[in-house]
């Protein structure tokens, strides 16, 4: 009878033997490949991670060796896969865990089938065939929440949602509710928002070696680095990036902090009631004072993204530590043409304008005529101190060549369709 040490070191043994050929074959995934240590887990009866480590039971893997070896190295990769587009850390975001677990499945499947290499080739099945066709005429590029949204819309049956499972699903996943549970200040090891991190850097090594090898899939169902780019979590935050936008000024308020006891006490002592300073009304507060938003309302932006992006947005631009009380927020909606200019002088009133707003299609865009326009209310003395502007696109469209004086961000919904390489040099790309 073999001890635990023994069923270990063999479980790693094949792990390792699997990666060496993942490496061999498939050397863009490297950064993702070395990422992953190796567990003995009997929680587990197949495989699965915890974007640290495979935790492995090791009868699993002596059968599948034995067995069936190409189905373990697809096993593995689908593992990659799951972290590199960190399925793990965003599951918790959506309602239907279940269900996230099917798309996540999918989405990591179309890759792995996608990839030309001879390691993790298998036929496909027939029913394999008809999801992939189904998934590409309706959702395109098949990522892990916009199958989740096709699917939330077009709800499988459950025997349907069963059969999807058995033919897509590789690993376990009930290790990543780990990840929901785990402090920020982990004392045990690494924390959520440190292995998060990890798996940003891998994807981003990743996605650079895939274009620089040119040895990335070619399908319809996408390449590694082109999916990288949709999946790809732009970890710049509103609050950052709005910082850059932050002006000073005097607030009519009371200021705590400029206030001395010392002579407020010394003046009651000497005087009776008569303190010698008062406290100072004025403080000097950092905030936003003028900002413009524009919103892309050509027939190819979709109202629910925009809506979520506007909400999004109200309710980071509406907290109080951000904005002045009174404040100047131009809203364009324009495609190729400015259509309408709503000014906001209350941050309350934000929400009030993302929950009505309506978008009714448009012409083709063209995104000149918004900076034209500022421009001019700029020269016209209307906006005197602008910092920033944010333009909610698609990115199809006609770009300003010259760079502004103002800080310009251009944001794109990450998981639709997008083209974000015309942004200027000197603008911000933004992700949502």
């Amino acid at each position: 009878m073999r001890s635990r040490e023994e069923l270990e070191n063999a479980g790693i043994r094949i792990l390792q033997s699997i990666r060496t050929a993942l490496y061999v074959n498939l050397r863009i995934m490297g950064p993702a490949l070395d990422a992953l240590g190796f567990r003995m887990d009997l929680s587990t009866r197949t495989a699965g991670t915890d974007t640290e480590s495979i935790r492995f039971n090791p009868n699993h893997l002596f059968r599948m060796y034995l067995e069936d070896p190409g189905s373990l190295t697809r096993e593995y990769m689908q593992m990659l896969i799951h972290c590199l587009f960190k399925h793990p850390f965003m599951k918790e975001n959506f309602r239907d865990g279940d269900l996230f677990d099917i798309c996540s499945d999918i989405a990591a499947e179309a890759l792995i089938d996608s990839i030309d290499e001879k390691i993790l080739y298998r036929i496909p099945s027939d029913f394999r065939e008809s999801v992939y066709r189904e998934l590409q005429e309706n959702v395109q590029i098949l990522t892990a929440p916009r199958i989740y949204q096709y699917y939330t819309e077009n709800m499988p049956g459950y025997d349907m949602l069963l059969k999807l499972a058995a033919e897509f699903r590789r690993d376990d996943h009930h290790f990543w509710a780990e990840l929901k549970n785990d402090p920020p200040d982990n004392k045990d090891g690494p924390s959520r928002s440190s292995r998060e991190q990890k798996w940003d850097d891998r994807a981003k090594d990743t996605k650079e070696m895939a274009a620089v090898s040119g040895n990335e899939a070619s399908s319809d169902k996408g390449s590694l680095s082109w999916l990288l780019s949709f999946e790809e979590d732009d970890k710049t935050d509103y609050r950052e990036f709005l910082r850059r936008f932050m002006t000073i000024r005097e607030e009519v308020r009371i200021d705590p902090d400029g206030f001395d006891y010392g002579y407020y006490n010394f003046g009651i002592e000497m005087f009776g009631n008569m303190p010698l300073i008062e406290e100072n009304e004025y403080r000097e507060e950092v905030g936003i004072d003028q900002l413009v938003i524009a919103v892309d309302t050509s027939a190819s932006t979709r109202q629910e993204q925009l809506q979520e992006f506007l909400n999004g947005t109200a309710a980071i631009l509406s907290a109080q530590e951000t904005f002045f009380h009174h404040v100047q927020i131009h809203l364009i909606e324009c495609d190729d043409q400015v259509q309408h200019d709503i000014l906001i002088s209350d941050v309350n009133d934000l929400r009030k304008y993302s929950d009505g707003l309506e978008i009714k299609g448009g012409m083709g865009t063209d995104f000149r005529p918004v900076f034209t326009y500022v421009d001019d209310l700029i020269r016209r003395g209307k906006l005197n101190d602008l910092r920033g502007l944010m333009y909610f696109t698609d990115g199809y469209g006609t770009f300003p060549e010259d760079p502004t004086a103002y800080d310009t961000a251009f944001v794109f919904c990450k998981d639709l369709d997008h083209d974000d390489t015309g942004v200027p040099d000197w603008a911000v790309k933004l992700y949502v």
